[in-house]
Protein backbone atom coordinates (compact mmCIF):
# COMPACT_ATOMS: atom_id res chain seq x y z
CA UNK A 1 0.00 0.00 0.00
CA UNK A 2 1.27 3.91 -0.08
CA UNK A 3 0.70 7.29 1.05
CA UNK A 4 -1.50 9.29 -1.49
CA UNK A 5 -4.46 6.81 -1.64
CA UNK A 6 -6.85 4.91 0.29
CA UNK A 7 -8.71 1.27 -0.60
CA UNK A 8 -11.13 -0.03 1.33
CA UNK A 9 -14.15 -2.29 0.86
CA UNK A 10 -17.85 -2.30 1.30
CA UNK A 11 -19.30 -5.53 0.56
CA UNK A 12 -19.40 -6.32 -2.72
CA UNK A 13 -18.03 -2.87 -4.56
CA UNK A 14 -14.21 -2.21 -3.31
CA UNK A 15 -12.86 1.86 -3.11
CA UNK A 16 -9.68 3.27 -4.79
CA UNK A 17 -9.47 7.36 -3.32
CA UNK A 18 -6.54 9.34 -4.17
CA UNK A 19 -6.23 11.21 -1.33
CA UNK A 20 -3.70 14.11 -2.09
CA UNK A 21 -6.25 17.16 -2.18
CA UNK A 22 -4.21 19.58 -1.53
CA UNK A 23 -2.18 18.42 -4.68
CA UNK A 24 -5.10 17.98 -6.41
CA UNK A 25 -4.67 14.03 -5.89
CA UNK A 26 -1.03 14.57 -8.59
CA UNK A 27 -0.02 10.86 -8.25
CA UNK A 28 2.91 9.69 -7.08
CA UNK A 29 5.67 7.32 -8.34
CA UNK A 30 4.84 5.30 -5.46
CA UNK A 31 1.43 5.46 -5.83
CA UNK A 32 1.83 4.20 -9.20
CA UNK A 33 4.05 1.13 -8.30
CA UNK A 34 1.23 0.45 -5.69
CA UNK A 35 -1.49 0.44 -7.93
CA UNK A 36 -0.96 -3.22 -9.05
CA UNK A 37 -1.29 -4.57 -5.45
CA UNK A 38 -4.25 -3.40 -5.20
CA UNK A 39 -6.03 -4.63 -8.30
CA UNK A 40 -4.71 -7.78 -7.28
CA UNK A 41 -6.01 -7.82 -3.98
CA UNK A 42 -10.03 -7.19 -5.32
CA UNK A 43 -9.22 -9.76 -7.89
CA UNK A 44 -8.37 -11.86 -5.18
CA UNK A 45 -11.46 -11.01 -3.11
CA UNK A 46 -14.50 -12.91 -3.76
CA UNK A 47 -16.62 -10.78 -1.69
CA UNK A 48 -15.79 -7.75 -4.35
CA UNK A 49 -17.16 -7.44 -7.55
CA UNK A 50 -16.74 -4.28 -8.32
CA UNK A 51 -13.68 -1.75 -8.25
CA UNK A 52 -14.71 2.36 -8.02
CA UNK A 53 -11.73 4.46 -8.73
CA UNK A 54 -12.12 8.13 -7.67
CA UNK A 55 -10.52 10.94 -6.06
CA UNK A 56 -10.93 13.07 -3.05
CA UNK A 57 -12.58 16.28 -2.94
CA UNK A 58 -12.58 18.40 -5.78
CA UNK A 59 -11.07 16.48 -8.48
CA UNK A 60 -10.07 13.01 -9.77
CA UNK A 61 -6.65 13.58 -10.47
CA UNK A 62 -4.44 16.17 -12.23
CA UNK A 63 -1.82 13.34 -13.12
CA UNK A 64 1.55 12.49 -12.14
CA UNK A 65 3.24 14.54 -9.94
CA UNK A 66 5.40 16.84 -12.09
CA UNK A 67 7.34 18.04 -9.07
CA UNK A 68 8.93 14.31 -8.53
CA UNK A 69 10.25 14.78 -12.52
CA UNK A 70 13.62 16.27 -12.14
CA UNK A 71 14.56 13.43 -9.01
CA UNK A 72 12.95 10.77 -10.97
CA UNK A 73 12.91 11.46 -14.90
CA UNK A 74 15.39 13.60 -15.27
CA UNK A 75 17.74 10.68 -17.24
CA UNK A 76 16.67 8.41 -20.27
CA UNK A 77 17.13 5.58 -17.42
CA UNK A 78 15.12 6.75 -14.68
CA UNK A 79 12.51 7.97 -16.97
CA UNK A 80 12.26 4.46 -18.32
CA UNK A 81 11.99 3.42 -14.69
CA UNK A 82 8.95 5.91 -13.99
CA UNK A 83 7.43 4.94 -17.22
CA UNK A 84 7.47 1.09 -16.45
CA UNK A 85 5.47 2.00 -12.87
CA UNK A 86 2.73 3.57 -14.90
CA UNK A 87 2.50 1.55 -17.60
CA UNK A 88 2.45 -1.77 -14.89
CA UNK A 89 -0.28 0.08 -13.51
CA UNK A 90 -2.43 0.76 -16.28
CA UNK A 91 -2.44 -2.81 -17.19
CA UNK A 92 -3.34 -3.81 -14.31
CA UNK A 93 -6.17 -1.99 -14.06
CA UNK A 94 -7.43 -2.79 -17.55
CA UNK A 95 -6.54 -6.53 -17.46
CA UNK A 96 -9.11 -6.91 -13.93
CA UNK A 97 -11.61 -8.82 -15.03
CA UNK A 98 -14.24 -7.43 -12.62
CA UNK A 99 -15.28 -4.43 -13.55
CA UNK A 100 -14.09 -1.03 -12.73
CA UNK A 101 -15.19 2.70 -12.93
CA UNK A 102 -13.91 5.42 -12.68
CA UNK A 103 -15.66 8.27 -10.65
CA UNK A 104 -14.61 11.61 -11.77
CA UNK A 105 -15.76 15.25 -10.61
CA UNK A 106 -13.19 18.12 -11.53
CA UNK A 107 -9.85 17.60 -13.06
CA UNK A 108 -8.72 14.46 -15.01
CA UNK A 109 -5.69 15.23 -16.62
CA UNK A 110 -2.69 13.34 -17.66
CA UNK A 111 -2.26 10.20 -15.53
CA UNK A 112 -5.24 11.07 -14.24
CA UNK A 113 -6.98 10.14 -17.60
CA UNK A 114 -4.53 6.86 -18.21
CA UNK A 115 -6.01 5.69 -15.31
CA UNK A 116 -9.76 6.79 -15.97
CA UNK A 117 -9.19 5.22 -19.48
CA UNK A 118 -7.80 2.11 -18.34
CA UNK A 119 -11.25 1.74 -16.34
CA UNK A 120 -13.83 0.20 -17.56
CA UNK A 121 -16.23 2.59 -16.83
CA UNK A 122 -16.05 6.51 -16.61
CA UNK A 123 -19.17 8.42 -15.07
CA UNK A 124 -18.04 11.93 -14.58
CA UNK A 125 -19.46 14.98 -13.27
CA UNK A 126 -20.55 18.11 -15.54
CA UNK A 127 -17.60 19.88 -14.20
CA UNK A 128 -15.18 17.38 -14.72
CA UNK A 129 -12.58 18.69 -17.43
CA UNK A 130 -10.25 16.10 -19.27
CA UNK A 131 -6.88 16.48 -20.92
CA UNK A 132 -3.97 14.46 -21.93
CA UNK A 133 -0.95 16.70 -21.71
CA UNK A 134 2.56 14.28 -22.60
CA UNK A 135 3.00 17.28 -25.62
CA UNK A 136 3.49 19.75 -23.42
CA UNK A 137 6.42 18.30 -21.29
CA UNK A 138 8.17 16.74 -24.31
CA UNK A 139 6.88 13.36 -23.68
CA UNK A 140 6.16 10.57 -26.29
CA UNK A 141 2.35 8.83 -24.55
CA UNK A 142 3.41 5.16 -24.13
CA UNK A 143 2.38 2.52 -26.54
CA UNK A 144 -0.74 0.88 -24.13
CA UNK A 145 -1.93 3.99 -23.15
CA UNK A 146 -1.80 4.96 -27.02
CA UNK A 147 -3.93 1.68 -27.74
CA UNK A 148 -6.11 1.77 -25.29
CA UNK A 149 -7.06 5.47 -26.24
CA UNK A 150 -7.30 5.11 -29.74
CA UNK A 151 -9.86 2.02 -29.02
CA UNK A 152 -12.01 4.04 -26.45
CA UNK A 153 -12.57 7.38 -28.70
CA UNK A 154 -11.10 6.43 -32.21
CA UNK A 155 -7.85 7.49 -33.82
CA UNK A 156 -9.37 11.15 -34.80
CA UNK A 157 -10.08 12.13 -31.56
CA UNK A 158 -7.20 10.29 -29.80
CA UNK A 159 -4.83 12.75 -32.62
CA UNK A 160 -7.10 15.93 -31.05
CA UNK A 161 -6.52 14.72 -27.48
CA UNK A 162 -2.71 13.81 -27.42
CA UNK A 163 -0.80 15.75 -30.14
CA UNK A 164 -3.14 19.70 -28.75
CA UNK A 165 -2.87 18.80 -25.22
CA UNK A 166 -6.13 20.38 -25.12
CA UNK A 167 -8.59 20.26 -22.17
CA UNK A 168 -12.11 19.48 -22.98
CA UNK A 169 -14.81 20.08 -20.68
CA UNK A 170 -17.53 17.17 -19.74
CA UNK A 171 -19.65 17.62 -22.24
CA UNK A 172 -16.86 17.46 -25.47
CA UNK A 173 -15.39 14.41 -23.58
CA UNK A 174 -18.89 12.51 -23.47
CA UNK A 175 -19.14 13.67 -27.01
CA UNK A 176 -16.13 11.88 -28.07
CA UNK A 177 -16.64 8.57 -26.45
CA UNK A 178 -14.23 8.85 -23.14
CA UNK A 179 -17.35 9.54 -20.88
CA UNK A 180 -20.14 6.82 -20.44
CA UNK A 181 -21.96 8.77 -17.86
CA UNK A 182 -22.34 12.33 -17.62
CA UNK A 183 -24.46 13.67 -14.22
CA UNK A 184 -25.01 16.71 -12.35
CA UNK A 185 -22.27 16.71 -9.40
CA UNK A 186 -24.41 16.60 -6.65
CA UNK A 187 -25.69 13.16 -8.42
CA UNK A 188 -22.62 11.53 -9.06
CA UNK A 189 -21.89 9.06 -6.30
CA UNK A 190 -25.65 8.16 -6.25
CA UNK A 191 -25.73 7.48 -10.28
CA UNK A 192 -22.17 5.75 -9.95
CA UNK A 193 -23.22 3.57 -6.88
CA UNK A 194 -26.36 2.32 -8.71
CA UNK A 195 -24.51 0.89 -11.67
CA UNK A 196 -22.30 -0.88 -9.51
CA UNK A 197 -25.00 -2.08 -7.72
CA UNK A 198 -26.62 -2.82 -11.05
CA UNK A 199 -23.14 -5.20 -12.34
CA UNK A 200 -23.18 -6.65 -8.09
CA UNK A 201 -26.71 -7.91 -9.51
CA UNK A 202 -25.72 -9.54 -12.65
CA UNK A 203 -24.09 -13.14 -13.32
CA UNK A 204 -20.23 -12.85 -12.13
CA UNK A 205 -19.67 -15.82 -14.50
CA UNK A 206 -20.57 -13.89 -17.04
CA UNK A 207 -19.59 -10.63 -16.14
CA UNK A 208 -15.74 -11.41 -15.73
CA UNK A 209 -15.92 -14.11 -18.66
CA UNK A 210 -16.90 -11.03 -21.10
CA UNK A 211 -14.56 -9.06 -19.82
CA UNK A 212 -11.70 -11.11 -20.06
CA UNK A 213 -13.01 -11.23 -23.76
CA UNK A 214 -13.57 -7.69 -24.59
CA UNK A 215 -9.53 -7.47 -23.30
CA UNK A 216 -8.61 -9.58 -25.47
CA UNK A 217 -10.18 -8.31 -28.20
CA UNK A 218 -8.45 -4.78 -27.89
CA UNK A 219 -5.16 -6.60 -27.39
CA UNK A 220 -5.67 -7.50 -30.55
CA UNK A 221 -7.21 -11.19 -31.14
CA UNK A 222 -9.32 -11.74 -33.92
CA UNK A 223 -10.45 -15.11 -33.62
CA UNK A 224 -11.72 -17.56 -31.07
CA UNK A 225 -9.47 -19.74 -29.38
CA UNK A 226 -9.48 -22.63 -26.94
CA UNK A 227 -9.32 -20.28 -23.82
CA UNK A 228 -12.52 -18.64 -25.10
CA UNK A 229 -14.26 -21.64 -25.87
CA UNK A 230 -13.36 -22.50 -22.58
CA UNK A 231 -14.98 -19.83 -21.02
CA UNK A 232 -17.97 -20.12 -22.72
CA UNK A 233 -17.85 -23.29 -22.28
CA UNK A 234 -17.60 -23.29 -18.23
CA UNK A 235 -20.50 -20.84 -18.19
CA UNK A 236 -23.32 -22.97 -19.58
CA UNK A 237 -22.00 -25.85 -17.06
CA UNK A 238 -22.71 -23.24 -14.27
CA UNK A 239 -24.99 -22.60 -11.17
CA UNK A 240 -25.27 -19.06 -12.91
CA UNK A 241 -26.29 -20.50 -16.23
CA UNK A 242 -29.05 -22.87 -14.49
CA UNK A 243 -30.11 -19.94 -12.54
CA UNK A 244 -30.51 -17.12 -14.89
CA UNK A 245 -32.77 -19.60 -16.85
CA UNK A 246 -34.77 -20.98 -14.22
CA UNK A 247 -35.34 -17.05 -13.52
CA UNK A 248 -36.32 -16.31 -16.53
CA UNK A 249 -38.80 -18.64 -17.23
CA UNK A 250 -40.45 -18.42 -13.89
CA UNK A 251 -40.31 -14.42 -14.83
CA UNK A 252 -38.73 -13.42 -11.42
CA UNK A 253 -35.32 -11.72 -10.55
CA UNK A 254 -32.19 -13.93 -10.72
CA UNK A 255 -30.27 -14.60 -7.65
CA UNK A 256 -26.77 -15.61 -8.74
CA UNK A 257 -24.83 -17.24 -6.41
Amino acid sequence: MSDGFDYRSHGEIARLTFTRPEKMNAIRHEMWSAIPDVVAEVEADPAVKVLVVTGAGDHFSAGADIGEFRALRSTAEGAVSYDRAVTAAVEALSGLRKPSIAMIRGNCIGGGSQIAVACDFRFAAKNARFGITPAKLGIVYDFTSTRQLVDLVGPAHARYLLLSATLVNAQRAAEMGLVNELVDADALEETTTAFARTLCSRSQTAVRSMNEIIGRILAGQTECDEEIERLRTEAVHSADYAEGVAAFLERRAPRFA
